[in-house]
């Protein structure tokens, strides 16, 4: 190009600061003051300022918020706004095998509180094969071994996903020494390290539900308030469905234990499609993933797996009508991971949702005009009591 046209700066020289002067020797700008005088009616130079000094009325901010989230959204939107998730099929298998382990922990802890230490044992090694494909899914999702590697470099309390890789560790090392106890004859030892892995289970089961309602995809972070409930519910109800096809496999049970983990599972797997029932009423225009989409089509294969399930354990007689039932149950739980994650893909997307979430207006209405008093200050309490908690936390763990 430099051929063709002729790059001679017209003052100066090139590659070289450019030179100034004055149009005229003394001459000023006509609008503007000396010494920047003018600045003091710019908000941004403190009380001293024409604006800095003027103080809204009580309640004008939140009237003004409240009539914005009143408007509509616009109709050009100029999207996208979000980035879908990339995960592939590894994160909600993921999702489902933690969740198994979680709740094989809490039978664990169950049957050890019942006195039965044979069947604690099971769930115990149970929860541990579970968990042990976790890692490697994790990362052949990340793509490198460091990327998981790297998140145990550091502690964060206020990460659901980095708190979660510990988690993951350490329910993988607790479980471990508690099969090791158990194979060693020690059951006390074993029972002890038992209820410490259903203490860590049950923040491996539900973190995953946190992480997810921790991102701006409006399906996801509408859902807050359930995720993490719906998450435990499925693998309490997934984790006693496989220890117990698990102990009739092994001849290792009795009439009692088989019945409680029968109960356990449909208990569980109601509560599940309950809080999902619920969660879906109130959504409003964020929740369509759920109904319509690849999301939508999994959601329905897991509902009529957990129906066939309930079916077939309350009506059926023979004990083959309560394994069939498990089995629903465990493919229900895996049908529903994948249907979230599918959910968050095609939310993210949708680039309406993500206006109407970003006013917190997401459809039916939460964050709104007539949101009580009391109820957002006690939210920002607790979470000014959480934040203070993670920070203490940290300097805990900074100090040499």
């Amino acid at each position: 190009m430099s051929d063709a046209r002729d790059m001679t700066p017209a003052t100066g020289t090139r590659g070289e600061p450019g030179t100034w002067r004055r149009a005229a020797e003394g001459g000023e700008v006509a609008p503007a003051q000396e010494a920047f005088a003018d600045a003091r009616r710019s908000f941004l130079y403190g009380a001293g300022s024409g604006y800095g000094g003027v103080e809204p009325q009580p309640g004008q901010v939140a009237a003004a918020n409240r009539r914005m989230r009143d408007e509509p959204a616009a109709a050009d939107l100029r999207g996208p706004f979000l980035k879908p998730p990339v995960w592939t099929w590894e994160v909600p298998l993921y999702f489902w095998l933690g969740g198994v382990a979680s709740g094989s922990a809490f039978v664990a802890l169950a049957a050890d509180l019942a006195g039965d230490g044979r069947s604690a044992a099971i769930a115990r090694k149970v929860a541990v094969a579970a968990v042990l494909p976790a890692p490697a899914l994790l990362v052949s999702d990340l793509g490198r071994p460091a990327r998981f590697l790297n998140m145990l470099r550091v502690f964060k309390p206020r990460s659901p996903m980095n708190l979660g890789a510990w988690c993951l560790a350490a329910f993988s090392s607790t479980g471990s020494a508690a099969v090791g106890a158990d194979m060693l004859g020690h059951r006390r030892t074993a029972s002890a390290l038992g209820a410490v892995n259903a203490v860590l289970g049950g923040y491996l089961g539900s973190y995953t539900g946190v992480l997810l309602a921790a991102t701006a995809v409006p399906v996801w972070a509408r859902s807050r308030m359930f995720l993490g409930p719906v998450f435990v519910s499925t693998a309490t109800a997934t984790g006693a469905a496989t220890t117990r096809l698990v102990l009739t496999a092994t001849g290792r049970h009795d009439e009692a234990t088989r019945v409680a983990l029968g109960r356990l599972e449909t208990a569980a797997i109601l509560t599940e499609l309950a809080l999902s029932t619920v969660n879906e009423r109130r959504l409003g225009r964020a929740g369509a993933p759920l109904s319509g989409g690849r999301g939508g089509r999994l959601f329905k294969v897991a509902k009529a797996a957990v129906a066939a399930g309930l079916t077939l354990s309350l009506v059926g007689r023979r004990p083959a009508a309560r394994h069939g039932a498990g089995i629903l149950y465990l493919a229900a739980g895996l049908a529903f991971r994948f249907a979230w994650v599918e959910a968050g893909k095609a939310s993210a997307r949708d680039d309406e949702a993500a206006a109407l979430t970003g006013r917190g207006e997401p459809g039916r209405r939460v964050l709104s005009a007539h949101r009580s008093p009391t109820r957002a200050t006690a939210a920002r309490a607790w979470s000014s009591a959480v934040g203070r908690t993670s920070l203490a936390a940290e300097r805990l763990l900074r100090r040499p």
